[in-house]
């Protein structure tokens, strides 16, 4: 393991002329996203990625999201998305408006050096900033770390999701039916 995130490490919003520079984060937060929950059927990376970029872009032009970007001497080295949502939840005691983070990725060879945690502290930062106090995350099931990071950051469990994935091959089988 190299160093520590050091002030070289700086995060800053990017517009959507920066939402390619995230590409090979988010295919490796896919293929992670693959490796601890094996069983689920996910979609093949370029499709991942062609559908992402579009939410990506298409929030940023609507200003239904901002783009954070951490950003040192190697390049893009992280990167959080958070879609802006308005209007208060009908079950949850959210504000009139609250952030999802909707993609949190390091890349691989600066994970376990505060990347993560610089991302979160300008997320926070960055809805205060807007006035907005309330955040959502999913996590993806095996992905306990993520699930660990997030709680001692003061998110916590509120409600899990469900799939039926009726339309993609074999995935009878992998509920337990038969063939």
């Amino acid at each position: 393991m190299g160093p520590a995130v050091t002030l070289e490490t700086k995060v800053e919003l990017g517009g959507t002329g920066c939402v390619d520079e995230v590409r090979n984060l988010w295919l490796e937060l896919h293929r992670h996203e693959r490796s601890v929950a094996p069983a689920l059927p996910l979609v093949p990376d370029e499709l991942s990625w062609s559908r992402r970029r579009s939410l990506y872009i298409r929030w940023l032009e609507l200003e239904q999201g901002f783009l954070a970007l951490a950003r040192n001497r190697a390049g893009v080295v992280g990167y959080a998305f958070v879609r802006l949502d308005q209007g208060s939840d009908d079950t949850f005691a959210l504000g009139e408006r609250y952030g999802e983070l909707y993609s949190l990725s390091v890349a691989p060879a600066w994970r376990g050096r505060g990347i993560g945690t610089l991302l979160l502290d300008f997320v926070d930062a960055e809805l205060t900033s807007r006035g907005i106090l309330d955040l959502t995350v999913a996590v993806m099931i095996g992905n306990s770390a993520a699930q660990r990071l997030y709680e001692r950051r003061g998110l916590q469990p509120a409600e899990i999701v469900l799939y039926r994935f009726g339309s993609c091959h074999g995935c009878a089988r992998r509920r337990g039916s038969s063939p």
